[in-house]
């Protein structure tokens, strides 16, 4: 029934999923799901949702189905996961939905039950063959590390609810760290930081605006960005005011949970095998993931732990491409695959 059969490739992110069909990214949207409060109807998903996020009235509420890289409020997400695949526009034309062979990206501190979670909405949307891949396993893949290889290679994925370490050798993850320092923790600080300096409320939306426009981790840059203007509501007034915001104050906000972050790489260091830690030493250390981005974050890992520090060369897409790959080769990536 090979003619039946559609393959995808899913990164079910806490901030955004990531879909492969065909080798091209079809789908790239927020994780966030608008649902009427009344009916529990799904309205929105995806951007369409995200514009609604801190803007709704008491009969809307925004969802984000998935909290800490696993799946939090099961409904949500299976109707999320369903109408996503629905909007791949191959499978929109077929007559009847093709029964999926799915590869579907978990994080490495997943407990059983979590797992199952993920595979039984998989099963619910017809998918008939799911293999789950761990996060730094598939950011490897995507990066283009040969993950055979007797050699260790380490890789920190810093997503949208957990930062994933891990030292890769021989297809298996030979020690791994998963924190829930990530995306979403440096928003909130950018929150709190508004408030507890400048006495303005934000949203997370702008708090988000602010970490990708003026985002940094250290204050001396090369090419700093310009100073970007933000809006909220003053708390002593209760007045809508607006202040000018540059990237050294937001490095200042970040600081706690990057240096949180740094001691979970250190401690993942420790724990390498002193053959492993040789090669480390040779190969330097991988990021990816959408933290991955954040600017000067390279130079200050590098000066932390004396390593040679890469970005992949599109973070976020790194552990999506590399669970498509996982999926063209499902033969050879057999030992990595958790059938």
């Amino acid at each position: 029934m090979g003619f039946f059969t559609e393959e995808i490739a899913i990164d079910l992110g806490t901030a955004n999923t990531l879909i492969i069909h065909n080798d091209k990214v079809v789908v790239d949207s927020p994780s966030i799901v608008a649902l009427d409060r009344t009916t529990n109807k799904v309205i929105a998903i995806g951007q369409e949702a995200n514009m609604m996020q801190g803007k709704t009235h008491e009969n809307i509420r925004t969802v984000r189905p998935l909290k800490d890289g696993v799946i939090a409020d099961f409904n949500a997400s299976e109707q999320m996961i369903n109408m996503l695949i629905k909007s791949i526009p191959s499978l929109k034309r077929k007559f009847f939905s093709p029964s999926l062979r799915m590869v579907i990206c978990i994080p490495s501190g997943i407990t059983e039950v979590e797992m199952r979670a993920v595979k039984e909405s998989a099963e619910r949307v017809n998918g008939k063959e799911v293999y789950l891949i761990h996060e730094p396993m598939a950011a490897a893949i995507g990066i283009g590390i040969d993950i055979m290889q007797p050699k260790g290679n380490m890789i920190v994925d810093i997503g949208g609810g957990t930062t994933e370490i891990a030292v890769i050798a021989l297809s298996g993850i030979v020690c791994d760290k998963s924190i829930k320092i990530a995306g979403d923790v440096f928003t909130n600080d950018i929150v709190n930081y508004m408030r507890g300096k400048h006495n303005l409320y934000v949203g997370e939306r702008t708090a988000e605006k602010i970490k990708i426009i003026v985002g940094s981790v250290i204050e001396e840059l090369e090419n700093p960005p310009d100073d970007m203007s933000v809006q909220g509501r003053d708390l002593l007034t209760g007045k809508p005011k607006q202040i000018t915001i540059s990237h050294k104050e937001i490095a200042k906000a970040l600081d706690k949970s990057i240096i949180r972050i740094e001691d979970a790489i250190m401690e993942a260091l420790s724990q390498t095998p002193p053959e492993l830690a040789a090669d480390i030493y040779n190969t330097g250390i991988y990021l990816a993931g959408g933290g991955a981005l954040l600017r000067g974050l390279d130079k200050r890992l590098s000066l932390k732990t004396d390593l040679p520090i890469y970005v992949s060369e599109d973070p976020l897409q790194a552990v999506v491409r590399g669970t498509g790959i996982a999926l063209k080769n499902v033969e050879r990536f057999k030992t990595v695959l958790i059938k």
